[in-house]
Order: structure tokens, then C-alpha cells, then sequence
């Protein structure tokens, strides 16, 4: 009976001593706690290609703001930045007297970029002649013309360029003095040609078609033999987003031969133009669609709406990848649809 009593007051004492420890444990690490929490606060360090640039309290924000500028430029004249590696972030706590930095972080990651500038090129007979920063300098130039019945009203045309060098811009006066023509004399006003809602008529001898055009509106985002981690190779087209379900027209016309979905290609159209001038065979590639207007078989003209852009198959985000295709091999539509 003494034996079980000692073992038990044994027992209790060892008890209360371990509950003492772990009480005078847990009030130890309350009091660093609340000294870490009064002196330091987290943070991220952020770091470039192994380089320190700051550090910034909040990483989803300063990324945001990145990615922004990325997609949208700074909301004038550049469009869009090209950047190749983006920053690394690592959490860490620093006294909170230190500040974050994240306007100095971005336009140090940003200057690392290739910006893109976006203008609009006033053409003449598909020769580029000046250039505006707007879409209404552009629109007031051709109707200008029109309205004064410039004698080259209707072969006075206007692209959207995007561009690493920007054009010498000029005013929408200054381009229709230059470019007006009076009509000659005793001599009727040319009929009006029309090509299509949207269409600008390229007249290419390099391609050997008799005329291209652009098969959606929207930024140019991922260029001709670009590599990324998305992709296994070299980018075989053009990227151009724009809003998913935006209406596009052939590149010209010609008869749909595949019309499905294609692996990484997601929902595709391939039309052929038949053989150019050269004896090449042309072929245009729309990918990513998200959903399809024609079926194999059909034939189609410059006004036909083919397909509705879409994010299927491997893609990021609404765009159409556009290829072209000489005899099988692809080429850079940049080459003919921006020249």
C-alpha cells in the first residue's frame, strides 16, 4: 500500500513539473513572438537573374502590375512589353522601419523588356506614306480625304502597326495636304471598290497572291520562332488576342480542307489558296478557336466569317494563332500582313 502511494505522489510531481515546463515554454515563445512581431514584419526579397532589386510587402500586387504593363504597355504609345524572365520572390522578415520599393522593382524589370509600339500607318496604293498614334487620326485622314474628294480617296488605306522602333508620327492635317490629290480635269470620280467589313487589301508579289488581309484586329503577343516554356519549339505563326468570340475572315479566299480539333492546336480551320504566281502552294492555319463556321469542302471569299476566337487546345488566353504555309513549310505572316 506505501508502494502505490509513493508511486502515485511520484507521479503527480512529475506531472505538475512537466505542465510548469510546457507553461513556462509556451510563454517564452509568446514573448518572441510579440518581440518579432513588434520589431520585424514579413517582406519579400525580389530578385532578377540572381541580381537584388528590393522588396516588396505585398508579391501579388507588384506581379499584377507586372503582368499588366506586360499585357497593356503604359496606355500610350507602347502596347505591349516582351519580357523573358520574370522576377523571383522569397519571404523574409525585416525590421519595420525598412520599406518596400515596388515602383523601383518594376521599372527595373520592366527596362529588362522589349516594348512594342503601337501606331497606325496611312497607306497609298499599299505603300505606307505616314503615320498616326490613334485610330481617329487614322479615320479623320481617310474621311478627310473623301470629303475634299481627294482623286485617291479610295486607294488611301490605314493599318495598326506594333513595332520595337516608333514611327515619325504627324498630325491629321498635315496628312491629308500631303496626301491629297486634286481629280483631274473633265474626268469622272472613280467608282468606290469595296473589299469587306475591316479588310485591308495588300497587294504582295513576295507572297504571290493577288491580295491579303488581316483576319482579326487585336495585339500582336507572341511573334513568328519565338520560344517559351509553353511550347516544345520554335513558334510556328503570329499570336494576335483580342476578346473571345471575335468574328475572322480568311487571310483571302480559298477552300477549307481541315476543320477540327488538333491536339495543341485545339479548335482548327487549314484553308488552301491554291498555287500563287510562283507555282507555291499557299495554306493559312487558324487555331484556338472557339468554334467553327465552315466545314471541309467549303469554299470561301474575303467576307466569309470563318470561325470565333476562342483559348482551346494549348493556349493561355483568348487569340488566334495564325500561320501561313508555302508549300508545307511556315513562314512569318508578319512578313506580308505588316509590310
Amino acid at each position: 500500500m506505501f508502494k502505490i502511494k509513493s508511486l502515485l505522489k511520484n507521479t503527480v510531481i512529475h506531472v505538475r513539473t512537466g505542465f510548469k515546463l510546457a507553461l513556462l515554454f509556451i510563454i517564452g515563445m509568446a514573448i518572441i513572438s510579440f518581440l518579432i512581431f513588434v520589431v520585424y514584419k514579413p517582406m519579400y526579397s525580389v530578385s532578377l537573374n540572381n541580381e537584388f532589386l528590393g522588396y516588396t510587402s505585398d508579391k501579388s500586387d507588384l506581379q499584377s502590375k507586372l503582368n499588366e504593363y506586360m499585357k497593356s504597355g503604359d496606355n500610350n504609345s507602347v502596347a505591349f512589353v516582351e519580357i523573358d524572365d520574370l522576377p523571383e520572390y522569397k519571404i523574409c522578415l525585416l525590421k519595420k522601419g525598412l520599406t518596400a520599393n515596388d515602383d523601383e522593382i518594376l521599372s527595373k524589370v520592366v527596362s529588362t523588356g522589349t516594348p512594342y509600339y503601337k501606331y497606325y500607318a496611312i497607306l497609298e496604293n499599299g505603300i505606307e506614306k505616314c503615320w498616326v498614334s490613334t485610330f481617329a487620326e487614322a479615320e479623320q485622314i481617310i474621311n478627310g480625304l473623301k470629303e475634299k474628294k481627294s482623286h485617291n480617296k479610295d486607294t488611301v488605306s490605314y493599318i495598326v502597326k506594333y513595332d520595337t522602333q516608333l514611327a515619325t508620327l504627324t498630325n491629321t492635317e498635315t496628312a491629308i495636304a500631303s496626301l491629297y490629290v486634286n481629280p483631274p480635269v473633265n474626268t469622272k470620280t472613280p467608282a468606290k471598290t469595296t473589299t469587306g467589313k475591316n479588310t485591308v487589301v495588300y497587294k504582295n508579289s513576295s507572297l504571290g497572291l493577288a491580295a491579303i488581309q488581316q483576319p482579326v484586329s487585336g495585339s500582336l503577343t507572341s511573334r513568328f520562332g519565338v520560344r517559351s516554356r509553353i511550347r516544345s519549339s520554335a513558334h510556328t505563326g503570329l499570336d494576335i488576342a483580342t476578346s473571345s468570340g471575335t468574328p475572322m475572315i480568311p487571310v483571302t479566299a480559298g477552300k477549307v480542307t481541315y476543320a477540327g480539333y488538333k491536339g495543341s492546336y485545339g479548335n482548327l480551320l487549314i484553308i488552301n489558296h491554291g498555287k500563287n504566281a510562283n507555282g507555291q502552294t499557299i495554306e493559312t492555319y487558324y487555331a484556338h478557336c472557339s468554334r467553327l463556321n465552315v466545314s471541309v469542302g467549303d469554299v470561301v471569299d474575303e467576307n466569309t466569317i470563318i470561325a470565333y476566337v476562342g483559348s482551346t487546345g494549348n493556349s493561355t488566353g483568348p487569340h488566334l494563332h495564325l500561320e501561313i504555309r508555302i508549300n508545307g513549310t511556315a513562314v512569318n505572316p508578319q512578313n506580308y500582313l505588316y509590310n
